[in-house]
């Protein structure tokens, strides 16, 4: 058989979890309920056109996120960091511009985030987390 009539099938069947968490530049706490609710729906918004799922995300003490993210193995989890700091950044600074005033330098997120991947198994507890992490603020 010739390699050339040999059809390969490029499908894949399962996605890959995430859960991210970034915080917010000097730690500032400035992720009011307000802002919490215009990035959830930033977020899905973003996730949508960029070709991810974002499952959930809470704000923590007003000052970091957890992100619940699902993606296809061929999009890197940094991309996924990416397009979420970026775009809400530059988004949230145009909406809420009393951010400049608490965040100087034109920098909404730290630089650094952490990422880990999540199994089948440990995926409620993760939810679990990320949900309790509302809890917290007053």
């Amino acid at each position: 058989m010739k390699k050339s009539t040999i059809k390969h099938a490029r499908t894949c069947v399962y996605n890959v979890n995430y859960h991210i968490v970034w915080s917010v530049k000097y730690r500032r706490k400035v992720l009011t309920s307000e802002i919490e609710g215009y990035l959830k729906d930033l977020f899905q918004e973003i996730a949508q056109e960029k070709e991810f799922e974002v499952v959930m995300m809470e704000v923590g003490e007003q000052d970091h996120i957890h992100v619940f993210a699902s993606a296809h193995p061929k999009i890197p989890p940094s991309y996924i960091v990416k397009m979420l700091k970026g775009i809400s950044a530059r988004k949230l600074f145009l909406k809420f511009p009393q951010l400049k005033k608490r965040l100087w330098g034109g920098h909404l997120w730290n630089s650094s985030f952490y990422i880990e991947t999540i199994g089948s198994i440990s995926e409620d507890v993760i939810r679990n987390y990320i949900e309790n992490q509302k809890k917290g603020d007053s």
